[in-house]
């Protein structure tokens, strides 16, 4: 069966479970409610064995798994466009971080600067979206806001030792003594 767009209340043949009613669909598939055996089943929309026996005219046009990932893609492109570009600066670019511990017998660590300075910036934007939470909260009072708010500026404060990393400074970390 090529017709994918049957509505509820069409009468179809299916091969192996006989005659049915469709009774209810989603994007994918159709519930039918099979006469022999008194069960509904879940079959695929564009299952080639159906054989509509009568149709009624789908209400509405289902949406497919198709249609919600070019919807999705569509609002995920959307959004990295508009999302901010924070760039390293150059003369980090390819460095290595070492972080070596005070006994000499442990091993050092070393980490690319690209993937720490990603980390970094995933911190700072999980804490704007803490900040804009925080505000938007219904349950806090404005004084527990305040308070949150200042450990969050704080926070801040404590990174700015990782601002040498940001190419702009317009990206820097700033604490309670900048604005």
């Amino acid at each position: 069966m090529s017709d994918t767009q049957l509505g509820i209340g069409s009468r179809i043949e299916h091969p192996k479970f006989g005659k049915g009613v469709i009774v209810d669909m989603d994007a994918s598939y159709y519930s039918i409610w099979f006469r022999e055996g008194g069960s509904t089943r879940g079959i695929d929309r564009t299952f080639d064995g159906l054989q509509v026996l009568e149709k009624v005219e789908s209400e509405y046009i289902p949406i497919t798994m198709g249609d919600i990932e070019t919807a999705l893609e569509n609002v995920l492109d959307k959004k990295s466009a508009v999302s901010e570009v924070i760039t390293l600066g150059a003369k980090w670019t390819g460095g290595t971080l070492l972080m070596k511990p005070g006994s000499g017998d442990l091993q050092s660590k070393e980490i690319p600067i690209e993937t720490f300075f990603h980390k970094i910036v995933m911190i700072r934007d999980r804490l704007r979206v803490l900040e804009q939470n925080i505000n938007a909260h219904k349950v806090l009072t404005d004084e527990e806001k305040i308070d949150l708010q200042q450990y969050i500026t704080r926070i801040y404060g404590s990174l700015t030792t990782f601002n040498v990393l940001f190419k702009y400074t317009e990206d820097h970390f700033k604490g309670a003594g900048k604005e």
